[in-house]
């Protein structure tokens, strides 16, 4: 699994604007087309899923994509991109920054083999600079686990309710 940049710019950026929040780091939205990245990503082939970030965010998608192929996900905490700021805010406000969403993101499932490749090739994109291998499907679990920095492994939740902000 692929994400192609940094999670929560969007939300907290909208949020921090809609409620007159403000952080000692500057925090932009991460709104962009996406259309020439993901053409590129479909040229090197063997994607074979791709979702949109934006309500519930990463921990929604994940668990989308979990619930519908029957299989489960496993993901590097410390693979997921997510600028200090976003950190920051969401430690501040009490929010999961997996739970918070995106525009001009997307989440590529791509066949083992070409992951890197895709990897590489999506990169070449400024919308896709940050973009990071996250983790990978198994038949062995039927859920969605992170692998903490701390070594331990926690369930990945789909979020409660309407996800705050609401963006669209």
């Amino acid at each position: 699994m692929i994400i192609s940049g940094s999670v929560g710019d969007h939300g907290i950026a909208l949020l921090a604007h809609r409620e007159g929040y403000s952080f000692e780091t500057e925090l932009e939205s991460d709104i962009a087309p996406l259309n020439k990245l993901i053409e590129a990503a479909l040229e090197v082939g063997g994607v074979v899923a791709m979702k949109d970030p934006t309500r519930g965010g990463l921990a929604n998608s994940l668990n989308e994509w979990s619930e519908k192929s029957g299989v489960g996900l496993i993901v590097s905490e410390e693979k997921i991109p997510i600028q200090q700021g976003v950190l920051n805010a969401c430690d501040m406000l009490g929010l999961d920054p997996l739970e918070i969403g995106n525009e001009g993101k997307v989440l590529i499932g791509v066949v083992p083999d070409l992951a890197e490749t895709v990897l590489e090739r999506i990169r070449e994109f400024p919308e896709g600079k940050n973009a990071e291998i996250i983790g990978e499907a198994t038949t062995e679990l039927k859920n969605v686990l992170m692998e903490t920095s701390i070594g331990g492994r926690r369930v990945v939740e789909p979020p409660l309710g309407d996800p705050i902000p609401r963006i669209c």
